[in-house]
């Protein structure tokens, strides 16, 4: 019996001593993986540090050959698949990380960037209110949402996510860049003028500008305006009223009237319409875009009537310089002497000169200033002038300008002006 019970004994310490070199081998594996693993993902941001994201995703595919659940590697690959723009296996594996950590909010929050790039607005969107409810007081959160809210068109819910991530990290940059990008535009602008005109054959004149444009919802505008005139030693009032509507998103139309206190030295009346169309060619073209204009005006005085037709062209080019040329045609009616027909044209370049300075040049032939009474006379004139507009900030700006018109007759108009604007 003794050589039995020996065999057993020995049976049963090869059994332990087998038992306890597999828990050591064990041991040693975990022991290297958790070794291995900042090891990678120092490597992993080491490279993404130096912008070599191929790089980076080779080594998280390795790290993924040699533990395939390793959740944070797959993260990791998302992350990087998502920087080198393939999204759609981006996405499969960030969903692939959510089936085991349904929970992760920094995967949800990658996840919502690739949906976002994908322009799956909506899904991008509750993935982030999954996120939010995860990590409620989190600007980056809050921000991501402003971007997906603003690609979406609602502005007002991006405003307020941008201003709750500004709360929560005053000094967040991107949340603050967020919150300008969709700022309230000014739906009013406010404008003061003072032009001056000098002649060398009479006394010289003068004219005082207040306007106001407001946009009134999506369509509409509004343009009241009141000019205070002191020429031919009388002061003249006049007041005008535009409204007009957008058709379409390249299409407008407006119209308006004026009534004045004339004096004798301008219009009694006025009423005029204009129609403009927008067209957009692209930027490899010389002219990125164009705007063509049609406008009628009829004028009454105290004698002569005066319809002008005046067809526009302005031009978009490169570098944000803009051309316009115009070409009016102007009945007028004078009693006792028959209808005449003069025509006359203009031309203005504008040029940026710096980022809030741009300046401009204009000329015109033939060019008559139907609304004033003294200047419906059979003259022709050539007009040379230029002018500067300075942005003060995003809600001010100053324009000014001066012209010379040489006149038959040997007269001579020198004019020059300035303005101001602020919106609100």
């Amino acid at each position: 019996m003794e050589p039995v019970r020996s065999q057993k004994t020995k049976g049963r310490i090869w059994r332990l001593a087998a038992t306890a070199s597999l828990s050591l081998l064990c041991a040693f594996a975990v022991a290297a993986d958790e070794r291995q693993g900042p090891d990678w993902q120092a490597q992993v941001r080491e490279r993404v540090a130096k912008r070599e994201i191929a790089a980076a995703l080779h080594v998280a595919e390795q790290r993924l050959e040699e533990a395939p659940r390793d959740l944070e590697a797959r993260g990791w690959r998302a992350r990087l698949l998502n920087w080198s723009g393939r999204r759609e296996e981006a996405e499969r594996e960030y969903k692939t990380v959510l089936a085991s950590a349904p929970n992760d909010s920094d995967v949800l929050q990658g996840l919502a960037d690739v949906l976002t790039a994908l322009q799956r607005f909506d899904e991008a969107l509750t993935v982030l209110e999954r996120a939010q409810d995860l990590l409620p007081r989190s600007a980056e959160v809050q921000v991501r949402r402003g971007r997906v809210l603003r690609a979406m068109g609602r502005t007002a819910e991006a405003r307020t996510a941008f201003r709750e991530a500004l709360t929560l990290e005053p000094k967040n940059d991107e949340a603050r860049a967020g919150l300008d990008s969709v700022a309230e535009a000014p739906r009013h602008e406010l404008r003061f003028g003072v032009d001056i005109d000098k002649y060398n054959y009479t006394e010289h004149a003068r004219a005082v500008t207040v306007s106001l444009r407001s946009e009134i919802g999506s369509r509409w505008t509004s343009n009241l305006s009141g000019i205070f005139h002191h020429r031919a030693a009388r002061d003249a009032g006049r007041f005008s009223a535009v409204m007009g509507y957008r058709l379409a998103r390249h299409d407008s139309i407006s119209a308006g009237f004026a009534a004045a206190r004339d004096q004798g030295v301008i219009a009694k009346g006025e009423a005029f319409f204009e129609y403009g169309h927008g067209m957009s060619f692209g930027r490899k073209f010389f002219v990125r875009g164009m705007e063509l204009n049609y406008g009628q005006r009829w004028l009454w005085f105290d004698g002569p009537g005066v319809l002008a037709l005046s067809p526009s062209a302005l031009f978009y080019l490169p570098a944000d310089w803009t051309w316009q040329i115009t070409i009016t045609t102007a009945r007028s009616h004078f009693p006792g002497a028959g209808v005449s027909w003069r025509p006359s044209g203009s031309t203005r370049l504008v040029i940026p000169i710096v980022r809030k300075l741009s300046g401009n040049f204009f000329y015109a032939v033939g060019t008559e200033n139907f609304a004033r009474a003294d200047q419906i006379g059979h003259f022709s004139a050539r007009t040379f002038g230029g002018g500067a507009k300075v942005f003060l900030n995003g809600r001010q700006d100053v324009t000014w300008y001066v012209a010379y018109q040489d006149r038959s007759q040997g007269r001579t108009q020198t004019s020059f002006g300035f303005s101001y604007a602020i919106r609100f």
